[in-house]
């Protein structure tokens, strides 16, 4: 009886082999068969509307089908329609639309039917849709001003085109826009900025289209964008501001992160089985956040996810349904973070499980056409009969529709037919045809005769015997033309006859012969199979170093089949050798004349035969000339003359000659072996031995047929192996050694599965290698049950009772006899789900976080296998401070081992919990303990969720804030503490007033004017108080002060004085003026120039400088220096001793600054002397005598 496997998927001939098992289903084209469609455009076809259009539809039958469509479910007459074709002999469609044929025109599903009088087969509905590329539309696009640290997000809005476009952003330049973990492109094509930088200030953020199928793109406007640094607004603010001015703009303030996308705390998608899962989370914050992904309660699938743009994109490839769950995307910097959570559902359109295959049979045979698919929701499955619903196609009564079965009985020529299977849900459908083809044919073979194989010794064979007949032949394989049938392990037969021989071997060549036969006839065939010898390398090219200018030589002696034409091609560095006249290739060398520095690399000999291919690599080190001849330390030569004496079964020795030291001692040899029986042309490590010996004495295995080299070794290096001593062949013997890591262990409640390490092939010590297993079941007056099995590494006993132990032992044996007996293991029977819940659960609660819980550990027997622990399922029913039920999420702590407690760590307090424990062992896990509620105590509250200050007056500011997000217990008030901060900085007096729970705003009274005040706020609940929330706010200006100053400028007496001193100074100029004139003196003139008053001397003629203005204040005033924003001339300033006016009196200073409602929120400079100022620093105001200088 010959033996049948499956294709051994590691094969290389897996590839070679699918396409066999497809060609043997084919019925040949001269026997008469229904259509098959062979070739069809896609379902979902965009084509080019600047093009013709071509819809594809191709069919093979016997005879030769004809072709119709139909377009949006009528028939389509093509014969009508001037600008539609079909290709002669082909049902494929050409839409002439480069000769005034409009694309839109065509749009609609399409659907070929390819027909002969055996059946009739239809393609896809294909969906003809032509591209679109619509321009942007024009919008007005205003500049983005935005302060430093701000977030900003440019919005692209591209037209909306079919397919869709691909987005990118670049600039006036065409250069694609830097970018980073803080400004990076969205999945929407926006441009999202964390935070901005002064350098992000220009006009040229472009965004671009480009819809690849009409090769187009699309630009939108620029859009403008300017940073307002903060060093730029302060030094605005400082240009226009007096010296008495307290507010500039604020630094560049840190801040948590926020998503600038998605919004909210959650958020879902829906993607399809197969698809890419795109998810996006991008934030804004200052540092740049940083951006992490989990999946709660499992782990990122390995191997198929990967991040992009800066880990803000979680991709996922191929997706299924298992890839459902919540993902969290998590945005961290060093002020805190935030996340967001996607709830992903994968949904599938439908997919194969079994599609239907053409089926061939023979009259009066049987057979079933099988339709299976699956999907998320479930498709449903449709059955259609030559394109026409099976429920009013013709009947037949061979058939019987079972759901996704077709079942056919005593089949006739009239059964013939193209079935087709729809399976379809909301998201999407699959169609299949499959043809019931009833024939009476007589074997024949398809292989070509005499067809001749080759291959390499140790290699697989593969001999087709490709077949066809109705009913179904058998297929045998000879060797030779009177050899018997092919039966035994060393051969593998396939389905679509094929013969495999698993390891070719020299006399495994010869002719084979196949043999297809059915009840109409029998038919054979010969093919012929050479086995060549491996093609080798038996002199490697070997590492060099030579000098500059030198020549080099690498030798590449090969040894190969007679039969094979070996080709030799040398390479450098993996690449072909240069084009230089230097380079001189011979038949079993390359030399390189005239070496150079370029010429320093990897050179690789490499030989191809038509079956088979082999390389060997050197290096080749250029130096320069030393300047005096130097020792050349180097790598030994390899040893020689190898020679094998003491012949004994278990033992030889081993002689050889050293090679050439090269200037280094050698240290050691090292004797490698080669296994030709079992492993040819794989060199093992036997021993090593020191560098003074040249003989050894060798351990030998049986049934081993030996080759020895020797490496010679030293501190340079090792030597290149020797050539190989002769063979020697030891004797068969029985196995030494039993089967290493012998397990049983089941993996069924009613299974024992035994494993094992098997022998590697010169441990077997002779032919026939098999092995012994025996078990019996432990602590049971019970025989050992043995099973003698091939050389394979498992036995699966059956029917054994739930987790029990066994005793198991695996005994190694072959042709000559059995190994010393095995030691026994121990193993258990397949484990079960356990069967009790564990007993008496209490709960501790330790405090408003934690509790300890404690339970009865279950019997043993009842674990049904290997206890694992037990797990606490525990979710929180409800807050007892809100008393509102919210989603229940369960959450599972393990604890290994027998443990009889374990702590719940992270619960929230004032809170009411429930949970109950189970017993876990390698199964799974046990029924769940009876629930058992408990309730955690009162803990501090979090912070108020807010605080805000508004109503600023003159002495008032009013509070108002919102209780904590986790009160975690019942608030018994708050405690506001509040201080005023000096210009320094420096902090008053700290006040706490105590104020009731159910409060929720509160007015603060008596307080200092113009004054900056910091508040703490807390919230406290019997346990004690929780964290605080902090925040500043400023008093107003003394309005009515300001208003009496401004006042003073508008009196009527006030204006009368003004004219009359006016006045005065006039008459006095005139008088003075006539008496000058007059040339007389007087009484003040005499004093004038007698006692010249320094500080009004006229101007000085020998430099031409002006008279310095002094003030009347004593000269230790003279040095005072000129504080920023006085608008004095002169380098003094006039004290206000002077003058208790000033501009600032009358409100033509601008030392005041108002609000946009007209509120005066600049610092009042009064009248009193030398008061420190409130806040920022404030000079004085200028004097009327400064003031009236300014307009001179």
């Amino acid at each position: 009886m010959m033996k049948k496997m499956s294709i051994p998927t590691s094969k290389i001939s897996l590839v070679l082999f699918l396409c066999q098992i497809i060609s043997a289903l084919d019925v040949p084209l001269d026997l008469s068969q229904p259509p098959t469609i062979t070739q069809q455009s896609p379902k979902d076809y965009i084509v080019d509307p600047r093009e013709n259009i071509v819809i594809q539809c191709e069919a093979k039958g016997k005879p030769p089908p004809s072709f119709s469509w139909t377009r949006n479910g009528t028939h389509f007459d093509i014969d009508k329609d001037a600008q539609v074709t079909m290709k002669p002999n082909s049902g494929t469609l050409v839409i002439n639309i480069m000769n005034g044929g409009k694309a839109e025109a065509y749009e609609g599903v399409y659907q070929c039917t390819a027909r002969n009088e055996r059946g009739a087969a239809i393609s896809n509905n294909i969906v003809i849709r032509p591209s679109r590329s619509p321009l942007w539309t024009k919008e007005k696009l205003e500049p983005n001003h935005v302060r430093e640290g701000d977030s900003l997000v440019l919005h692209c809005r591209p037209p909306v085109g079919l397919p869709p476009p691909i987005i990118f952003w670049m600039d006036n330049a065409f250069q694609r826009l830097p970018q980073s973990e803080r400004v990076s492109q969205g999945l929407n094509g926006d441009l999202y900025f964390s935070n901005v930088q002064p350098e992000d200030t220009r006009e040229d953020y472009i965004c671009y289209a480009r819809f690849n199928h009409t090769q187009t793109i699309q630009q939108k406007q620029p859009i403008s964008v300017k940073v307002l640094s903060m060093d730029s607004l302060n030094d605005t603010i400082a240009a226009n501001l007096s010296d008495t001015d307290i507010y500039g703009a604020k630094p560049v303030t840190e801040r948590q992160p926020v998503l600038l996308t998605p919004t909210g705390s959650t958020s879902t998608k829906v993607e399809l089985r197969g698809n890419v899962l795109l998810l996006e989370c991008i934030a804004a914050g200052l540092p740049t956040p940083v951006i992490r992904w989990i999946k709660e309660g499992g782990e990122l699938p390995a191997n198929r996810t990967f991040f992009e743009n800066f880990k803000k994109t979680l991709k996922i490839i191929d997706v299924s349904e298992a890839d459902s769950g919540n993902y969290k995307c998590i945005a961290r910097n060093t002020l805190g973070s935030v996340h967001h959570v996607i709830s992903v559902t994968v949904k599938a359109a439908p997919y194969w499980i079994t599609a239907p295959r053409n089926l061939v049979l023979s009259p009066g045979e049987d057979g079933t056409l099988i339709c299976r698919a699956n999907g998320n929701p479930k498709p449903s499955i449709s059955w259609l009969a030559n394109g026409v619903p099976i429920a009013i196609a013709p009947e037949d009564p061979s058939r019987k529709v079972d759901g996704d079965t077709i079942i056919f009985s005593h089949v006739q020529e009239r059964s013939s037919a193209v079935y087709q299977c729809n399976a379809s849900n909301e998201y999407g459908y699959l169609l299949a045809n499959a043809f019931v083809n009833v024939l009476a044919e007589p074997p024949r073979i398809l292989t070509p005769a005499n067809k001749l194989y080759q291959v390499i010794a140790d290699s697989p064979a593969l001999l087709d015997c490709a077949y066809f007949g109705s009913p179904k032949p058998e297929i045998e394989w000879f060797k030779g033309v009177k050899g018997s049938i092919l039966r035994g392990n060393e051969y593998v037969f396939h389905d679509n006859g094929t013969l495999e021989i698993p390891v070719a071997q020299k006399n495994s060549a010869g002719t084979y012969t196949c043999v297809a036969r059915n009840e109409l006839g029998k038919i054979q065939n010969e093919v012929q199979l050479e086995v060549k010898d491996p093609t080798m390398i038996i002199k490697q090219p070997e590492y060099k170093v030579i000098q500059r200018y030198g020549q080099v030589s690498f030798e590449c002696i090969i040894k190969h089949d007679s039969t094979l034409l070996p080709t030799v091609t040398w390479l450098k560095d993996n690449d072909e050798l240069p084009d230089d006249e230097r380079f001189l290739v011979g038949k079993d060398n390359l030399t390189i004349m005239n070496v150079t520095d370029k010429d320093d690399g990897t050179y690789t000999c490499i030989v191809n035969t038509t079956l088979d291919s082999v390389s060997a690599s050197a290096v080749l080190t250029v130096v320069a000339a030393p300047p005096t001849p130097a020792i050349i330390y180097a790598r030994p030569n390899p040893p020689f003359d190898l020679e094998l004496t003491g012949q004994l079964e278990r033992s030889i020795d081993l002689s050889w000659i050293p090679g050439d030291e090269n200037n280094s001692p050698i240290t050691s040899f090292v004797i490698e072996y080669e296994d030709a029986l079992h492993e040819p042309g794989v060199w093992h490590y036997q021993t090593e031995v020191p560098g003074t010996q040249t003989t050894v004495q060798l351990k030998l295995s049986p049934y081993v047929n030996y080759s020895f080299r020797v490496i010679a070794v030293n501190k340079i290096g090792r030597s290149q192996p020797s050539e190989p001593s002769e063979q020697y062949l030891t004797k068969s013997a029985s196995p030494d050694e039993n089967p290493a890591n012998v397990q049983g262990i089941g993996s069924e409640p009613d299974n024992l599965v035994i494993t094992w390490e098997p022998l590697k092939g010169f441990q077997s010590n002779g032919p026939g290698l098999q092995y012994k297993v025996s078990w019996r079941q432990k602590d049971v007056d019970d025989e050992w049950t043995s099973v003698i099995v091939a050389n394979v590494s498992k036995y699966i006993v059956s029917g054994t009772p739930t987790f029990v132990p066994y005793e198991v032992k695996v005994q190694a044996l072959n042709d000559l006899g059995y190994a010393p007996e095995p030691s026994e293991v121990i193993g258990h029977s397949g484990e079960d789900l356990p069967m009790v819940a564990p007993g008496n659960v209490q709960v501790h609660v330790i405090n408003s976080t934690l509790a300890k819980v404690h339970w009865d550990p279950v019997p043993l027997k009842s674990v049904r296998g290997h206890l694992q622990g037990y797990k606490i399922y525990y979710w929180k029913v409800q807050s007892l401070s809100r008393r509102s039920r919210r989603h229940v999420e369960k959450k599972i702590l393990t604890f290994r081992g027998n443990k009889t407690f374990g702590m719940l760590p992270g619960l929230e307090p004032y809170s009411s919990y429930k949970l109950n424990v189970r017993v876990v062992n390698g199964k799974g896990e046990g029924p769940a303990s009876p629930d058992k509620a408990f309730k955690t105590p009162e803990g501090v509250p979090s912070s108020p969720s807010f605080l805000k200050i508004t109503n600023p007056t003159l002495d008032s500011l009013t509070l108002e804030w919102g209780s904590p997000t986790h009160p975690n217990g019942v608030l018994t008030s708050y405690t506001l503490k509040f201080q005023p901060i000096n210009n320094t900085h420096e902090l008053g007096p700290l006040i706490e007033i105590r104020i009731p729970a159910n409060e929720s705003s509160l007015i603060l009274k008596n307080l200092n004017y113009s004054t900056r005040y910091k508040f703490y706020f807390n919230a406290q609940t019997s346990v004690g108080s929780g964290s605080q929330i902090t925040e500043e706010a400023v008093t107003i200006m003394d309005e009515a002060m300001a208003s009496r100053q401004v006042d003073i400028a508008t009196q009527g007496w006030f204006i009368g004085l003004m004219c009359a001193v006016a006045l005065l100074i006039l008459i006095l100029l005139i008088v003075c003026f006539i008496r000058r004139n007059k040339g007389g003196k007087y009484p003040v003139k005499e004093k004038e120039d007698a006692h010249a008053d320094p500080e009004i001397q006229p101007m000085k003629e020998d430099d031409g400088t002006f008279g310095e203005y002094r003030s009347l204040e004593s000269d230790a005033e003279d040095h005072k220096p000129l504080k920023k924003g006085s608008r004095t001339p002169s380098d003094r300033t006039v004290k206000k001793e002077d003058s208790d006016d000033s501009l600032v009196d009358y409100g033509e200073g601008v030392n005041g600054q108002f609000n946009e409602d007209g509120s005066f929120i600049g610092q009042y400079s009064g009248k009193k002397e030398k008061e420190p100022a409130e806040g920022n620093e404030s000079s004085e105001a200028p004097s009327p005598v400064n003031a009236m200088n300014s307009f001179v």
